[in-house]
């Protein structure tokens, strides 16, 4: 078993929102590890960063992904930082990969600066720009196929993941 299509990408770039969509168009099931984490913990992602620490969080996000890339067949969503470890690089070979690319302006703008999420709290905008510096290369390194996400609609960027990756 094997998922149709994993999203990857930084916070804003709509793995959640195009996942959940693409996954409609697929007739498959959507599955997000940030999910599938906060199940395990019992807990949201902000609380195990501040109750935990990061160390913890990125140990309980890399089981989830290699539990769903062995048994999810359908559209899977991996938290933007999932990438970092190289366990999950290497997993995610053979893959259908999709990069979801977004600029700092539009992912400001989805992600909010008034942001919970646990790595853009102080400065966040500073904070997203050194973050989706750091991991372009990553993503851009595991994609098939990148896809830009600023001023489209979720409909056309699954558009253009189903042109680009599905037979």
């Amino acid at each position: 078993m094997s998922p149709r299509v994993v999203l990857i990408g930084p916070p804003g770039s709509g793995k959640s929102t195009v996942g959940r969509l693409l996954a409609d168009r697929l007739g498959a099931a959507f599955r997000d590890t940030d999910t599938d984490v906060e199940v395990v913990a019992g807990k949201p992602v902000g609380d195990i960063f501040v109750e935990d620490g990061e160390e913890r969080f990125r140990e309980l996000e890399a089981a989830a992904v290699r539990l769903a890339l062995a048994e999810h067949d359908g559209v899977l969503s991996l938290g933007g930082g999932a990438v970092l470890a190289e366990a999950t690089r290497e997993l995610l070979a053979g893959h259908p990969v999709v990069y979801l690319e977004v600029g700092l302006s539009q992912a400001v703008q989805r992600v909010g600066l008034a942001s919970a999420r646990p790595l853009l709290v102080l400065n966040p905008r500073s904070q997203l720009k050194k973050l989706m510096d750091a991991r372009r290369p990553i993503y851009e390194g595991l994609a098939a196929v990148v896809v830009a996400t600023d001023e489209r609609k979720p409909d056309e960027v699954v558009d253009e993941i189903v042109k680009g990756l599905l037979p």
